[in-house]
């Protein structure tokens, strides 16, 4: 099946790009969403709605605050963060 876009604009729909063929927008969060579900809910069986919030909620705490990230340098997201915002400047590009 190949995409129309020409069936958005019929609908006044417009696309939300921020470029052609923009694709690494996507990767950071594809990366993201990839741990989160191998890390966190493929390893539990929530039962609800309410028990995947609590879970995300508590995994997001976790990897910010707690998992180290080995493209910064093995610190944690709130530690760039919070040295950053205290003045320091970042060791790596974003």
């Amino acid at each position: 099946m190949q995409f129309d876009p020409d069936v958005l604009k019929a609908e006044d729909t417009s696309i939300s790009m921020d470029g052609k063929g923009r694709w690494i927008d996507n990767v950071f969060i594809e990366r993201l969403w990839r741990s989160v579900k191998y890390e966190d809910v493929y390893l539990r069986s929530y039962e609800n709605g309410r028990e995947v919030q609590a879970g995300l909620t508590r995994y997001f705490d976790f990897y910010n605050r707690e998992r180290i990230h080995q493209s910064h340098e093995y610190q944690t997201p709130d530690e760039i963060y919070f040295a950053t915002a205290a003045g320091e400047p970042l060791a790596m590009a974003a």
